[in-house]
């Protein structure tokens, strides 16, 4: 019995490594020379140096893009829980014969690979005028996130008994009375991790970002990215910049991680 459980520390602490050893290796590249980044066999023991950073914040830039991830992900995220807890609360507690059918479809669109609807996509952006706009920027992350926000929210609200809210109807309450005093309350962690994950996903996400911006609304994906050139990839200067990116949102992660499993179990730890 001892070794089963030893076995299943030693097979869990194994995989930790595994998926943590990107992240390492990224940590440690961005603090050798472009030199010592690209030898081969891997330089494992050299001085550690600061000058892959300090190009990275050379660059004057680089707060124009923090600025821009952080307009674009909260600003999406709250688009996305103004329109997903609505939603959430009709098709929990005021459920059609659609009701089914619409979160299916909704969710069936997280598994389409973008790459398919970026033409109609960027070309109504052109028209529109939003290519290259924090705007834009802002409601396709909002577009992108919105369905996995509906179904979290959907999950959680289904968790709260009906019979709290038909007593507040029974005492006069409203629709907005009882989003506002009844819901809203009862479902705050739901809320927070699927604003959490929400933010976390619009942060990270570079591929709507590379394709619909260039400079003006261009977040910190798109400068990670700028550091692959014509002369090749700088892998320095890619990890410092891709460790300063990730920095905020992992500590962020990190202090929030209750409510954030929580999240992508969809309700089912309680």
């Amino acid at each position: 019995m001892k070794r089963t459980g030893l076995g299943t520390a030693l097979l869990g602490h194994g995989l930790a490594f595994v998926m943590f050893f990107p992240i390492l290796w990224m940590l440690l590249t961005s603090f050798k020379t472009e030199i010592d980044a690209f030898s081969m066999p891997p330089v494992l023991f050299y001085e550690p140096t600061l000058s892959s950073l300090n190009d990275v914040f050379a660059r004057g830039s680089y707060s124009k893009f923090v600025t821009n991830s952080v307009i674009t992900a909260l600003g999406s995220t709250i688009l996305c829980l103004l329109f997903a807890v609505p939603a959430a609360y009709q098709m929990s507690f005021h459920p059609s014969k659609r009701t089914n059918g619409t979160l299916l479809w909704m969710i069936s669109t997280k598994m389409m690979p973008a790459v398919g609807v970026i033409m109609p996509i960027y070309l109504t952006f052109q028209y529109l005028g939003l290519l290259d706009t924090l705007l834009g920027l802002t409601l396709i992350f909002f577009l992108m996130n919105l369905p996995l926000a509906v179904w979290m929210l959907y999950t959680y609200f289904k968790e709260i008994p009906g019979e709290i809210l038909e007593a507040a109807r029974v005492d006069g309450a409203g629709v907005v009375e009882e989003l506002r005093f009844i819901l809203l309350p009862a479902s705050i962690p739901g809320i927070a991790s699927t604003a959490l994950l929400c933010t976390i996903l619009a942060w990270n996400e570079s591929f709507w970002s590379l394709q619909l911006t260039a400079v003006d609304a261009a977040p910190l994906t798109v400068f990670i990215a700028s550091f692959k050139a014509a002369e090749g990839m700088f892998w320095a200067k890619m990890s410092g910049a891709s460790m300063l990116a990730i920095g905020p949102i992992v500590v962020l992660g990190w202090m929030l991680q209750r409510h954030l499993v929580r999240g992508l179990t969809f309700g089912a730890v309680k």
